[in-house]
C-alpha cells in the first residue's frame, strides 16, 4: 500500500467559507420573500390535478421523496462506515447510487415545492402551515449547502454531514408537517 499523497491545494480563507455558506442563506431568505409577496393561486395544478386531489397526489408524492430521503441516509452511513452491520468498505457502486437517489429526490420535490410556492406560497396563519412554509424554504438552502459542502472537499469533516442532516431532517419535517397530516386525517400528533 502506498502512502498518501499530500494535498498541496490551499484550505479556503475563512472568508471565503462565509461567502459559500452565505449563498444557501440566501436561497432560504429568497425563497421565503417570493412565498411572502406571490399572490397565492388556488386554482393551480399539480400533474392535472386541483385543489384535495392536488394535495392528495403531493402527499403521495412527498411520501416517496420521504423514503428517497431515508435511503440517502443510510447509503451515507454506509458509505461513512458508521452504519452497523454493513460491510466496510461500501461496496464501489454504493457512491454512484447515493448521487442517483439525491437526484432523484430532488427531480421529485421540484413539482411539490412548485404547487406549494404557486398554490399558498409561505403563509403564517399557524403553527403548522407556517413551520410547513418556513421548513419548505430551509430545505432549498439546506441543499444548495449540502452540493457546495461535497464540491468544496477542503471544506471542515463536519459540514457535510450538518449539511445532509439538515437535509434529511427538513424533508422529514415537511412531510411529517403535511403528508402524515394530510392522510392522517388532517392531524398529526404535536400539530
Amino acid at each position: 500500500m502506498q502512502p498518501p499523497v499530500p494535498d498541496d491545494r490551499p484550505r479556503p480563507r475563512p472568508w471565503q467559507v462565509l461567502l459559500w455558506m452565505l449563498l444557501p442563506v440566501a436561497v432560504t431568505l429568497g425563497l421565503y420573500w417570493y412565498g411572502r409577496t406571490h399572490t397565492p393561486d388556488y386554482t393551480s395544478h399539480l400533474f392535472g390535478q386541483q385543489g384535495d386531489d392536488a394535495n392528495q397526489l403531493k402527499a403521495q408524492l412527498g411520501s416517496a421523496l420521504f423514503g428517497l430521503a431515508l435511503v440517502q441516509l443510510l447509503l451515507a452511513l454506509w458509505m461513512y462506515g458508521r452504519l452497523p452491520g454493513a460491510p466496510r468498505p461500501a461496496p464501489r457502486p454504493v457512491p454512484t447510487i447515493h448521487r442517483l437517489v439525491g437526484l432523484s429526490a430532488f427531480l421529485l420535490s421540484l413539482p411539490i415545492a412548485q404547487h406549494c410556492l404557486v398554490t399558498y406560497g409561505v403563509q403564517l396563519s399557524d403553527p403548522r402551515v407556517a413551520l410547513h412554509s418556513i421548513t419548505g424554504c430551509v430545505l432549498y438552502g439546506a441543499f444548495v449547502a449540502k452540493v457546495i459542502v461535497v464540491r468544496h472537499r477542503r471544506l471542515p469533516g463536519w459540514m457535510l454531514p450538518l449539511a445532509g442532516g439538515v437535509l434529511v431532517g427538513a424533508i422529514g419535517l415537511l412531510w411529517y408537517s403535511g403528508a402524515l397530516w394530510l392522510l392522517n386525517g388532517y392531524q398529526a400528533p404535536g400539530l
